[in-house]
């Protein structure tokens, strides 16, 4: 599978309908020389349930109801953001944390308000502009790439530690991106070049592992 995935010219079937993942796929991939589609260039495809009680689960799910819909092999990831003082909530609940409809911003404003609710929050510090440091976070990927001809998964998973912030920084990414900030560049994910953002998040983290993985299989 690797000799057919990595060859330059080939495309690789993203399972995902999430625009801005799209595009973090593409740029990552699209430097190998490796071509992308997604979910949204297949609408005859139906929505995949993601009922795993992991990431992982989420992503092995994804990738082969993918795979074996069209055939070929499928790239799926499943992510979102944990943070401590919610006792790792969202978690695999990320993208629809706000209920039936969600939307980023929903979600973002679920987020804060729950933090501030929160009567033991011990509140980690203030920022330069103002904007309080809500607590400790990470971002979780996990990602799973299936071939149907084998029904084998090559599997790896990636994370970046933040914290949340009450104010948004930066309008780039998508998701809890602006909400989410990096101490150690003293700015927000939102803030990031894809260049950037792809040396340092949670996805790029799992694609820098799963890609040495893919050459291992022809070992």
């Amino acid at each position: 599978m690797a000799n057919r995935l990595l060859q330059a010219g080939s495309t690789i079937v993203v399972a995902t309908k999430n625009a801005g993942k799209a595009g973090e796929f593409a740029h990552a991939l699209g430097k190998l020389g490796l071509a992308t589609t997604t979910l949204l260039d297949y609408p005859e495809i139906p929505d995949i349930v993601e009922d795993g009680d992991t990431f992982a689960a989420n992503a092995r799910l994804k990738a082969k109801a993918t795979g074996d819909a069209l055939g070929v092999p499928a790239l799926a990831d499943d992510s979102g953001l944990r943070v401590a003082a919610l006792d790792g909530a969202p978690g695999v609940y990320s993208a629809r944390y706000s209920g039936e409809g969600a939307t980023d911003e929903r979600n973002n404003a679920k987020l804060v308000a729950e933090l501030n609710s929160l009567a033991t929050l011990d509140a980690l510090g203030e920022l330069a502009d103002g904007s309080v440091l809500l607590s400790r976070a990470e971002f979780v990927c996990a990602l799973a790439l299936y071939d149907p001809a084998t029904g084998q998964f090559i599997e790896a998973e990636g994370t970046v530690e933040g914290m949340v912030t009450d104010k948004p920084h930066g309008s780039g990414g998508f998701g809890y991106d602006p909400y989410f900030w990096l101490p150690q560049l003293q700015r927000g994910m939102a803030e990031l070049t894809k260049e950037e953002k792809q040396q340092i998040s949670h996805r790029g983290a799992a694609l820098a592992k799963l890609l040495p993985l893919l050459g291992e299989t022809n070992a």
